[in-house]
């Protein structure tokens, strides 16, 4: 199956959820299984940035000036970012869209794309986890600086706490997974983003899986319908 998943056209996937959801997991296995990319905002920013592109400087002028980046530079990356040939059979956005505007844009350019031959409309899943466990998630969430394996105290702590088992550095916490940044961020979250999953919900495209499931059989059901003959019919 894995192997025939990888020249299948599979067209746009959308991943919806709070940050610790467990969106960039199943993304990073998603593109494992059917060969499409995994397309993040965040990387596309540094990417862009890292480049000097024309993009790019308009991203670094709005960090130097302390100003939000506008959806429309977002929006002009990721149209850049989705001409490219490794999205033809289809891709996966991660984290994007965030915003209405950003949302409007998408359901504009998906019109207009096709995915061998043919209008794919998006599968859209939004991963549901409850906001204590995402505190844990994220707040439990600690990296050893030295070989980047990466530990949470609640559910795969180290053998020595606070110590890595590779290389015995001392794991840090990076201050945005502390818990004061964490609600902070939950909050802005659902705030921007509860528009888009009435949307999509209202256009029956809207998928919702338990994300507090074990990993594996939330991945089971990721597979299960981008797989779906419905999903990719659009019915």
């Amino acid at each position: 199956m894995e192997a025939t998943a990888k020249s299948a056209v599979i067209g746009p996937i959308i991943l919806l959820g709070a940050p610790g959801a467990g969106k960039g997991t199943q993304a990073r296995l998603i593109a494992q299984r059917y060969g499409i990319p995994q397309i993040s905002t965040g990387d596309i920013l540094r990417d862009n940035a890292a480049r000097n592109t024309e993009l790019g400087k308009q991203v670094k002028a709005s960090i130097g000036h302390g100003v939000l980046i506008s959806d429309q530079l977002v929006c002009g990356m990721v149209a850049d970012r989705l001409a490219q040939k490794d999205c033809e059979r289809g891709f996966i956005l991660d984290g994007f869209p965030r915003t209405v505007p950003q949302m409007e844009w998408l359901s504009q350019y998906l019109t207009s794309r096709s995915f061998g031959g043919h209008q794919i409309p998006p599968v859209v899943i939004n991963f549901k986890v409850g906001y204590n466990q995402l505190l844990q998630r994220l707040t439990g969430r600690r990296s050893c600086p030295a070989c980047g394996r990466i530990y949470n105290v609640y559910f795969q702590p180290p053998r020595v706490v606070e110590v890595c088992d590779v290389d015995g550095t001392p794991l840090i916490q990076r201050k945005d997974d502390q818990q004061e940044v964490i609600s902070k961020r939950l909050k802005e979250y659902e705030r921007q983003t509860l528009p888009l999953v009435d949307y999509y919900r209202v256009q029956g495209r809207l998928h919702e899986i338990d994300g507090e499931l074990p990993a594996d059989q939330v991945t089971a059901q990721v597979f299960e319908l981008i797989e779906r003959p419905a999903a990719q019919a659009g019915s």
